[in-house]
């Protein structure tokens, strides 16, 4: 739980409990294209809201980190509740992330299939390294330093470019690119109807 191990943990986060269904946003809108505004506001009522219905949002879409501009909020914040490939669970948020360079010798490139929330439906395989660490602060403005190795390493780059402005499209050939959101469109409507069915199962 933000990057410090505990002995358990509830397989609903409390925070997906107390939070509100939002809408993810779809590629195309103009929020997912632009460089969000850092977070200056620590400790307030309205930024735990936010991260308990971003944490309510993602558990609904089935997803493994989302970022504040996918439900339409211009913060640099992004939540995850991921399970890696090694069996553990990661569970936390952080506002104004900024990546580590990575030295030469240090980079590990993993091809593995990536998708979005805001590209609902098709996975494509996308380039990244396989270690993160990212840098921020919590909602109260503590300082925060995750790392994250695999899967997780995945999740933490693909929601910190989404607050630079960018989606895993981006990453993609043209022609691939173009692929992907034609299967989106064919898709998209049983992606949103799961969506809907866990909404009503949770009570969101």
């Amino acid at each position: 739980m933000q990057g410090k191990p505990v002995e358990a943990y509830p397989r609903l986060a409390p925070e997906v409990e107390r939070g509100a269904l939002r809408r993810i946003t779809v590629v195309g809108e103009e929020i997912l294209r632009r460089r969000c505004r850092e977070v200056t506001e620590f400790g307030t009522v309205e930024l735990a809201r936010l991260i308990d219905d971003m944490f309510a949002t993602n558990q609904v879409a089935e997803g493994a980190g989302l970022a504040a501009n996918q439900v339409d909020v211009d913060l640099q914040l992004f939540v995850w509740d991921i399970t890696d490939e090694w069996g553990v669970r990661h569970v936390g948020h952080i506002a104004n992330p900024v990546l580590e360079e990575v030295s030469a010798d240090g980079r590990r490139l993993m091809e593995e299939p990536e998708g979005c929330l805001s590209v609902p439906g098709p996975y494509r395989v996308v380039p990244r390294l396989d270690r993160a660490v990212v840098r921020g602060r919590d909602k109260d403005g503590n300082p925060l330093v995750i790392e994250g190795r695999g899967y997780f390493a995945r999740c933490l780059q693909h929601e910190t470019d989404h607050l630079h402005g960018h989606l895993y499209l981006d990453r993609l050939a043209q022609k691939e690119r173009k692929a992907a959101l034609r299967e989106m469109q064919d898709s998209q409507d049983k992606v949103f109807a799961r969506r809907a069915a866990a909404a009503k199962r949770l009570g969101k």
